[in-house]
């Protein structure tokens, strides 16, 4: 909805098109608290929303008839009448996207206003998904808020310039809002399958337009169906997390499964390798469970993928797949190697590798994980494998 206004109304505006959004749900909060919810929610919204807009336009026509002559409209004047159809949502989000995605702000800040616009992201989450201080976002947000409102970008059209310049910083947009989905650290949720959902919904726009239809894009798309195909398995009936080698595979959704395949063909017919190709295939292996070399071609992509863009994340699940490659032994050595004691994922996967030689080492390695993390699902699912081990123990 806000992509359309600022379509409508200019990015000078923004602040106009939020405020009309926020209004909207707020009067829908209200009205379907007393009268239950429409049979068309959706339509109910865009058709307040567009009177709204109308009734902008109206308590402004005294003071536009009074000082018309000093105004001098650097684009477009939006007009009082626009339609909300699919197409028109579509191509609003699209050129939303890439307008967020300035040039003039940093990478890092037009990810941010992208996560914050776009997608719904709070000031926290946005902070946990850089890793960074709240406070630190809050600065950034300010300065490229202030940025894209003084920028020249007009969404009525997106020039092939724009895209090409832009692109890059969309994609990894896509792929953070997809991952702070698939291992969410805020709200005390493991998976927020919202945030999944709707990375995979914006990066379908993407293949849906000729100029965005790149190799890239498709890798991209292919690895959020292959991650998404889990979903439902990474979580039993008590809200705790499922290892990947105790999933019910019954309950991996193979049509998701067979999108990614899809997907990851049309990512390969040229001879670009991204990180994105690569990750998509590493999740390709992970979904194909009869396959007795799998780990090995994991690792293969692993040693690629680190190549290409090394992160203490990244360097981890390496060496899960070379513990599965060549044993737990060999890996506890390599494991060590990273140093990342601040990281609970270090730890844990430590504490993994301990568990059938060194229960003790297993077991400190497990608590230490426990005081790094944020997440009460992940504390829980600690919690339960320390009392195993403990037991085990005591045997």
């Amino acid at each position: 909805m806000t992509a359309v206004l600022c379509r409508h109304f200019g990015l000078k505006h923004i602040e106009i098109a939020e405020d009309i959004a926020s209004d909207t749900f707020l009067k829908a909060s209200e009205n379907w608290a007393v009268n239950g919810i429409p049979e068309n929610p959706t339509a109910w919204l865009y058709a307040v929303a567009k009177n709204k807009t109308k009734d902008y336009f109206k308590h402004i026509a005294v003071f536009e008839t009074q000082i018309k002559e000093a105004i001098k409209p650097t684009g477009p004047e939006p007009e009082q009448n626009f339609e909300f159809s699919e197409q028109n949502i579509s191509d609003s989000q699209l050129a939303m996207i890439f307008a967020v995605c300035n040039p003039t702000n940093s990478t890092e800040s037009q990810i941010c206003l992208a996560l914050q616009i776009l997608c719904g992201f709070s000031v926290e989450e946005i902070a946990n998904a850089f890793l960074t201080k709240t406070e630190t976002i809050k600065k950034r947000l300010f300065r490229s808020s202030a940025n894209i409102r003084n920028d020249n970008f007009h969404t009525q059209t997106l020039q092939e310039t724009e895209i090409k310049s832009r692109l890059d910083t969309v994609l990894k947009t896509l792929y953070l809002l997809f991952n702070e989905g698939y291992f969410s650290k805020t709200n005390n949720r493991q998976i927020r399958k919202n945030f999944c959902s709707e990375a995979v919904r914006l990066t379908l726009i993407l293949t849906d337009n000729y100029s965005t239809n790149t190799s890239q894009t498709n890798a991209l798309l292919a690895l959020m169906c292959f991650q998404s195909s889990r979903l439902e398995a990474r979580i039993n009936d008590k809200g705790e997390a499922v290892l990947f080698d105790e999933q019910d595979k019954t309950l991996w959704d193979k049509t998701l499964i067979e999108k990614g395949n899809y997907h990851l063909v049309n990512a390969c017919n040229g001879t670009e390798v991204s990180k994105y190709h690569l990750e998509a295939g590493i999740a390709h292996w992970h979904t194909t469970p009869t396959d007795q070399n799998k780990w090995q071609h994991i690792l293969q992509l692993y040693n690629q993928l680190i190549l290409i863009e090394y992160s203490p994340i990244i360097a981890l699940n390496r060496t899960f797949a070379f513990a599965k490659v060549y044993g737990h032994d060999k890996a506890i050595p390599e494991a060590e190697k990273l140093n990342l004691t601040n990281s609970n994922y270090f730890h844990e996967l430590l504490g993994y590798l301990y568990a059938d030689t060194d229960f003790d080492k297993a077991i400190y390695h497990y608590e230490q994980a426990m005081g790094l993390t944020k997440s009460k699902i992940e504390r829980q699912t600690l919690t339960k494998e320390i009392e195993r081990l403990k037991e085990q123990n005591s045997r």
